[in-house]
């Protein structure tokens, strides 16, 4: 994987979705672009709004709401604990998936204000049934990143439930990390990780370069 790639995986997308605007638009968007471009033109308006600039606190709580329309934590989860997440019991799953969130919203919390004018540009849309993947490049100075978007019709709304970033899938770097934690330690282990990970994001505004935890 590239060195300047090498960042948070909800990092990666929130910066999509801001350098997003300056791309050239598509002659006929699908349902499916045009839901992610809805939640994408409401992180730009909360960006760009003069007065949430002095309310940072207001502003990322007000971006993490929107995202969080758009992603799908359960599914993100189902997926990244594999086989754990039949052997935990409802009330674990509930808070796993809070934990997971919050890991991936303090992930991109200190990292928003940092894009610059790259471009995006879309190369490809395919649809499985209740399945998507949205394929695009982000061009920068220093070279091309690629990021694929996996969607899933839920009730009625795509919803994001991995993306891939040059050939890496978020949801299979957590799977792995997580069932090496399990198979070593135990899945409370992992626990005190994540909630120990999700504090030293939050100590440090969410600047963190390692994707471990």
């Amino acid at each position: 994987m590239k060195t300047q790639s090498r960042s948070f995986f909800a990092a990666i997308l929130i910066f999509t979705c801001l350098v997003w605007a300056t791309a050239p638009r598509a002659a006929a968007a699908s349902e499916i672009t045009d839901k992610l471009k809805g939640t994408i033109d409401q992180v730009i308006d909360v960006v760009k709004n003069e007065e949430l600039k002095t309310k940072k606190e207001v502003r990322r709580a007000r971006l993490k709401e929107i995202i969080g329309e758009r992603f799908n934590y359960r599914q993100m989860v189902m997926r990244s604990l594999a086989k754990a997440w039949d052997d935990i019991s409802d009330k674990e799953r509930e808070e796993f998936i809070e934990l997971y969130k919050k890991l991936l919203e303090n992930s991109y919390a200190g990292k928003i204000e940092n894009f610059s004018d790259e471009v995006i540009n879309y190369t490809g849309e395919e649809v499985k049934g209740n399945y998507a993947m949205v394929k695009t490049e982000i061009v920068r100075k220093d070279g091309i990143v690629n990021v694929d978007y996996k969607l899933i019709k839920d009730n009625g709304e795509w919803m994001v439930y991995d993306f891939v970033i040059e050939g890496v899938s978020m949801v299979r770097n957590y799977r792995s990390q997580f069932t090496q934690i399990i198979r070593k330690d135990s899945y409370q282990v992992l626990v005190q990780k994540l909630t120990s990970k999700i504090h030293q994001l939050e100590l440090n505004n969410g600047q963190d370069a390692s994707e471990n935890l």
